[in-house]
This record gives C-alpha cells, sequence and structure tokens, in this order.
C-alpha cells in the first residue's frame, strides 16, 4: 500500500472517552456485605485509548470526542500525555461517560456502561477541517449504536470517501452489534481498509465461529481483517490470500481491559510508520455510495498489503498487548 503522493501518514480518531473505574476482588465475594478490593480510577474509552497507544508509539494522532465539563481538562491532559492532540467537547450538562470494570482473578472483565457526554458527540463539536491532511480516519462501533452518532459515523465516511482517505474500523463491542438489524454494520462500513473485530464481534457479524472461516469471510467487506483472539493471538485475512494466523505474545493477565485497544493501536503505528499505508479504499466511489469489496480485487498488488507486512504489524501488536495484560489500565502513560 503506498503512501499518497503528500507521505502522510495522520491518523484521526473520533469516539468515546470514558473514566474507567477498575475493580479487582482480592478475596472471595461476601454478598450483602464487605469484600476487600483493589479499585483504581483511569482514563479510558476504546476510541480514547486506542489513540494513546498510536501516538505513544509515534503515529501523528489527532483525536475528537466530547466529555462532561467537569474534567474535561483532566482528559486533555492525559491524552496529551500520549502525545495525542486532543480536540474534546465539554458537556455542561452531561457528564463524561464511566465504565464500572469488574475483574476476575484471570483478568477478564464485566462491564457496566454509562456512556454519558459520549452520546452527544455532534458534528458541531469537531473543529472544522479535523480531517485536513490526515491519511487516515479511525472509528469505533460505539460511534455507530445510537441514531444522533450514526449520523455522525456515516458523514465522516462519507468526507473520508470525498477526500480519499483510508478508513479503519474496530466493531467494540459483541453486545451493542447485536442489537443492530443484522448486517447495517457491514453495510455502514463496507470498504475500509481494515477492520479489527474479536472473536465474539466477528461471530455477530457472520454467524460464524471459527476464527479462520469468520476471518475469511469479512474479507468480503473488508480489505483487511485482524480478527482479535485475546490470548490466541490473532487471524490476518485480506482478499484473495490465505489466513494465517499470528500467536500471543506470553503474558500473565491481571487485567485485559484496554487489550485490544492497546494490539489495534500498536497494529496501526506499525504499518503506518513501516509498512505500507493502508489503502484509499473510499478514494474511487462516490460520495454517496458504498464502497464494495470489488474496489478491493482491483486494485494494484500494492493495495493488499504483503502477507509479511501484516504479520510483521500483528506481532507488534501482540507484543504491546501482552505488556497492557500485566497491569492496571488501558493507557500507555
Amino acid at each position: 500500500m503506498t503512501l499518497s503522493p503528500s507521505g502522510r501518514r495522520r491518523i484521526v480518531v473520533i469516539g468515546d472517552v470514558i473514566n474507567d473505574v477498575l475493580v479487582k476482588p482480592t478475596e472471595a465475594i461476601t454478598p450483602d456485605s464487605d469484600t476487600a478490593a483493589v479499585i483504581q480510577a483511569c482514563p479510558g474509552g476504546s476510541a480514547a485509548n486506542q489513540a494513546a497507544w498510536m501516538a505513544h508509539l509515534g503515529t501523528e494522532t489527532v483525536f475528537a470526542g466530547r466529555v462532561g465539563a467537569r474534567d474535561a481538562d483532566y482528559h486533555r491532559r492525559e491524552l496529551a500525555r500520549a502525545g495525542v492532540r486532543a480536540h474534546l467537547a465539554a458537556d455542561p450538562d452531561t457528564g463524561t461517560g464511566s465504565i464500572v470494570i469488574m475483574l476476575a482473578r484471570d483478568g477478564e472483565r464485566t462491564m457496566f456502561t454509562d456512556r454519558g457526554a459520549n452520546l452527544r458527540l455532534r458534528r458541531r463539536d469537531l473543529p472544522d477541517g479535523l480531517l485536513e491532511g490526515a491519511a487516515v480516519l479511525h472509528l469505533t462501533g460505539y460511534t455507530f449504536c445510537e441514531p444522533p452518532l450514526l449520523e455522525l459515523a456515516l458523514g465522516l465516511l462519507a468526507e473520508a470517501r470525498a477526500r480519499g482517505l483510508a478508513v479503519t474500523i474496530d466493531p467494540g463491542s459483541a453486545a451493542f452489534l447485536a442489537r443492530m438489524p443484522a448486517g447495517e454494520f457491514l453495510r455502514w462500513t463496507e470498504g475500509a481498509a481494515v477492520c479489527f473485530p474479536n472473536h465474539d464481534e466477528a461471530a455477530v457479524l457472520t454467524g460464524e465461529r471459527d476464527p479462520i472461516t469468520m476471518a475469511a469471510r469479512l474479507t468480503r467487506h473488508y480489505g483487511t481483517v485482524v480478527l482479535k483472539l485475546g490470548s490466541e493471538g490473532c487471524v490476518l485475512a485480506a482478499p484473495d490470500q490465505a489466513p494465517v494466523r499470528v500467536p500471543a505474545h506470553p503474558a500473565r493477565a491481571t487485567d485485559t481491559t484496554g487489550a485490544g485497544d492497546a494490539f489495534c493501536g500498536a497494529f496501526l503505528s506499525s504499518w503506518l510508520s513501516g509498512g505500507p499505508q493502508p489503502a484509499p479504499a473510499f478514494a474511487s466511489a462516490p460520495a454517496s455510495a458504498s464502497a464494495s469489496p470489488s474496489a478491493f480485487a482491483s486494485a494494484p498488488a500494492s493495495a493488499s498489503a504483503s502477507i509479511r507486512d501484516l504479520v510483521a504489524a500483528a506481532e507488534f501488536a501482540v507484543r504491546i498487548a501482552a505488556v497492557v495484560v500485566t497491569r492496571f489500565g488501558a493507557r500507555p502513560v
């Protein structure tokens, strides 16, 4: 995948910012009474986490989202610490989204979510010219799950298409995908250069359970599929190429929160900094239409990154994810 003529490598990420509250019991839970636990508050949000990892790993990253006015400065500082240029609208009436994350002994988690100000993000919250000079627009599935946000997401995809930007997608939540009409998410995001589902999200999108089958089927819709499998690594798939498994890097998990976000951010950072840039799949499509999978089949060979480049990016990503799970929190700093 060749760079655009200007050599652009900036990625624009738009989506959720969250106040994470991590709760890990240190003893058996006692119903109706006290249970000793480690409790920690951290900045989070899938899109914000991914942006933080991209920037931390050296990619020029711009982020836009909406938070409660009370802690807007805090979230700006936290994103800036990772190197992100953040544009955060401060909501005077609704607080920042929050998630209480209950961690099991093996680091797996159950999440209780209040998306707060994230649900009030609108086009007017985004600076004019946000996509100017960018190479990639990255969105998560959370931006597609409510009607007002869906309108924003589809508008951004149309603008990216008109500008010839690559689009990358992380579906984000199997639970939210399952509430959407069947096939709608695939239709909305058809033709994206890269899609990063996890196993459960891919199962909702395809109706299959086998990772190789799911990854291969999703290449009907996306230029590259990176199917995240947690402790089993990932499966890479591209049109007309056999899917490839990349094993996980060994790690003792303490908290798996944000491991997928770190993986996604690391993969894209590696790809944009050293490997070929994702192809602008929407570039040849009219602004009012979705790109079709045939756009990939007719693209030059360099538009389907060589499997070696994909594997190199994935191997880097699983190493980063293995570091994240050994500690609390989803951010690099």
